[in-house]
């Protein structure tokens, strides 16, 4: 039995990076002798199983051959006479296959080394078409490792996946998986593009690659075109920290300006509502968390007039407030300001500088004094009762009112 770090973990101690997790792959050894030694089992598909002091994963030396469509459609062998080289040539990137021994040694037949330093994703084998979540993984990889590129290889490869359909065979939670960690990376743009640069997009989030040659008026967006808004859009939130909602939100927010008729651009009067359908059906399409679909559409449908708070009446801004449930949760609404900053932010323009912050910070008032106000000496003071929410809609009205004649 040789047990051999393979996988993330041998990759990023290459690059420096920090390693999170160590997976094990187990050659020469059996179910029986790793449970003898006090492994617990935890694989359903293959045998993987925990180490019993550290709680690493350890899988056997594993074959893998295709028995039907998508990414679950395979037979796997484990047995003592699979040897490393196999295990390693199931593998998806040549940066991914690579093993250290417990002495140190590595062990690469696929040239994963070279790769690294060339800064290239490279497929291993013609196995890799076989599993078309790898696309999505590929994709996820150049958000993370922002100065890689594809293999030329490896693109054609992708394409002609899409091309026989297996993106189609994908389950909506996979696929969400896949999208919501390449969003938490350091620029999501570049998993949108590597889609899009396979034809995957198209299947995936045809919505969204629908945005791609979408003009929009230059006075107001200098990047013209509405797909690479969104992408600035994005990569803005994930430079800020935000978190998975926003940059969704975000990645979404202008969905209906791909339904404006073409004699009317690049002006897109009223898309709001048609781009917040589009991010609920998206949504819910690929089960995303309610936190996400909730907030996307919100988004989607409010993003407009948030920019516009110095025009706005007090009771179009408390309406707003009410209308976005920002007086019962006030965390949310400031998730849809955050969006909202990252929108006007992801212009072409200089970032932090961009003329969101006046907005923003007028809308955070706004609501600071519609919750400032006194619902409970409200509700005492009024004689019909049935009047109540009148009232406090009054009174909100008149807080905010107040605070806009104090701001300059």
């Amino acid at each position: 039995m040789q047990a051999y770090v393979v996988g993330g973990a041998v990759r990023d101690a290459l690059l420096g990076l920090p390693v999170k997790d160590r997976d094990w792959v187990v050659v020469g050894s059996t179910p029986e002798e790793m449970l003898a030694r006090g492994f617990r089992p935890v694989g359903r598909d293959f045998p993987v199983f925990l180490h019993p002091q550290t709680s690493e994963e350890y899988a056997l030396a594993r074959t893998e051959r295709k028995s039907g469509r998508g990414y679950t459609g395979f037979v796997c062998h484990a047995s003592p006479a699979v040897t490393l080289e196999e295990d390693l040539l199931r593998r998806d990137l040549t940066i991914n296959a690579i093993a250290r021994a417990e002495d140190g040694t590595l062990i690469d037949p696929h040239g994963g080394q070279r790769d690294l330093a060339a800064r290239v994703f490279r497929h291993v084998s013609p196995a890799f078409a076989e599993d078309p979540l790898r696309i999505l993984r590929v994709a996820r990889f150049a958000a993370r490792f922002t100065d890689f590129t594809v293999a030329p290889e490896t693109l054609v490869l992708m394409r002609e996946m899409v091309e026989a359909g297996e993106v189609d065979h994908l389950v909506a939670e996979r696929v969400w998986q896949e999208l919501a960690r390449g969003l938490m990376e350091a620029r999501p743009s570049r998993m949108i593009r590597v889609l899009r640069d396979c034809d995957a997009l198209a299947a995936i989030l045809p919505e969204l690659d629908r945005l791609f040659g979408v003009p929009q008026p230059e006075k107001h967006h200098p990047e013209i075109d509405t797909g690479a808004h969104v992408l600035q859009v994005t990569d803005h939130a994930a430079a800020r920290g935000e978190p998975l909602a926003v940059r969704w939100a975000c990645l979404l927010h202008d969905l209906g300006k791909a339904d404006t008729p073409a004699h009317l651009l690049p002006r897109h009067h009223g898309h709001e509502a048609a781009s917040a359908r589009h991010a609920r059906a998206v949504s819910e399409r690929l089960k995303a968390p309610t936190e996400c679909r909730d907030l996307a559409e919100m988004v989607a449908r409010e993003h407009g007039i948030l920019a516009r708070a110095d025009e706005l009446r007090a009771e179009t801004m408390v309406r707003l407030i009410e209308r976005c449930d920002g007086l019962r949760r006030p965390e949310r609404f400031a998730l849809m300001l955050a969006a909202a900053t990252c929108d006007q932010a992801g212009r072409g323009n200089d970032g932090e500088n961009a003329p969101a912050s006046r907005p923003v910070t007028r809308w955070h008032a706004a609501l600071a004094a519609a919750r400032g106000v006194d619902a409970a000496t409200i509700a005492l003071d009024c004689r019909d009762k049935s009047l109540i929410p009148q009232a406090l809609h009054a009174a909100r009205v008149a807080a905010v009112k107040a605070l806009n004649k104090e701001t300059p």
